[in-house]
């Protein structure tokens, strides 16, 4: 047990060693201005930013910049979730417009700040700032289930024959179709990552949103819309004109309702097509798992409950064994 303890404590300065260093004055520091230091690491992705940014607002009208970690306690953690409970959306906004009744956080905002103020000081306790994590006793808000609107098969098709006024668009949503590819990792996406693997197209990227290394064979179907590299170099860009905005997302949903479709969805909706095809064609939970790059298969199996057509199979058995009755 003791060369465990050892090797554990090897391997953990270790990564810490790679972690970006702040200032380290025990209890004594001061607490928004590491986690100010901790949301500045996450730049890099707009969304996840977005959500540490969302949270360090509230934060700021809950505790002062003078606040240290030795002050926070399972309490203080506990008065940041009933503040989080009873606060008004918008709260931190000079120019709020004025509404009749109660206007909170959704569930999921409060899941999600809470979970940053848990990751930071969980994140110090690592760092040897505390010697325990706070929000440990302290149970953590639920999320609901968000809708995850997909199309169908049909409707894939549908898309695909309608005319689109931005091609690029249209070539971007399909290829996310048939990949799973997040939008930002599509944009992003070079001719240098693209490779030829035996039979296969080959995309070897790191995800923007995780920074994991990944290795991607694409079906075929998917192929046509990566274009020709022509005189491109492996620098240059697949999609050079593809930036999502909200003109882009209007004309996603004009190019829908062009289609017959009338579904109310977003770019993402594309990476939950392809994670749908999938487990409909009778791929495996933990393939599904790694082809999308989630790093837990608890984050695919949120797709189980939008597979109709596995649940039908399995209740028709039910009546294929009464038959005869």
């Amino acid at each position: 047990m003791a060369k465990a303890e050892a090797m554990r404590l090897e391997k953990e300065n270790d990564l810490l060693s790679d972690a970006p260093v702040r200032d380290n004055n025990g209890a004594k520091t001061p607490f928004l201005a590491y986690y100010r230091t901790m949301m500045e690491d996450r730049k890099q992705s707009d969304g996840n930013y977005g959500n540490w940014k969302s949270c360090y607002k509230y934060l700021q009208v809950y505790c002062t910049e003078s606040t240290t970690f030795g002050e926070i306690t399972p309490r203080w953690v506990q008065g940041f979730k009933s503040y989080l409970e009873t606060v008004e959306k918008d709260t931190t906004k000079m120019n709020r417009r004025p509404h009749e009744g109660f206007n909170g956080l959704s569930q999921n905002s409060k899941c999600s700040y809470f979970n940053k103020l848990r990751a930071c000081l969980n994140q110090a306790y690592k760092e040897g700032i505390i010697a325990s994590n706070p929000a440990d006793p302290v149970k953590g808000f639920k999320a609901d289930e968000a809708e995850r609107q997909y199309l169908t098969i049909d409707e894939v098709k549908k898309m695909a024959d309608t005319y689109c006024k931005y091609p690029h668009l249209k070539r971007a949503f399909l290829f996310g179709c048939f990949t799973g590819l997040r939008k930002s990792d599509i944009e992003k996406l070079t001719w240098g990552e693209v490779q030829r693997f035996g039979d296969y197209t080959r995309l070897v990227f790191k995800q923007k949103k995780t920074g994991g290394q990944e290795y991607l064979d694409i079906p075929k179907v998917a192929e046509p819309y990566l274009g020709k590299q022509g005189d491109n170099t492996s620098e240059d860009l697949v999609f050079p004109l593809f930036k999502y905005s909200s003109e882009t997302s209007l004309e996603l949903r004009r190019w829908a309702l062009a289609a017959g479709i009338t579904k109310d969805f977003t770019f993402h909706c594309s990476r939950h097509t392809f994670a749908v095809m999938l487990l409909n064609s009778g791929t495996d939970i933990y393939t599904v798992s790694k082809l999308l790059g989630h790093r837990e298969i608890a984050t695919t199996q949120i797709y189980a409950h939008l597979v109709d057509s596995r649940k039908q199979e399995a209740v028709d058995k039910i009546s294929d064994i009464f038959n005869d009755l």
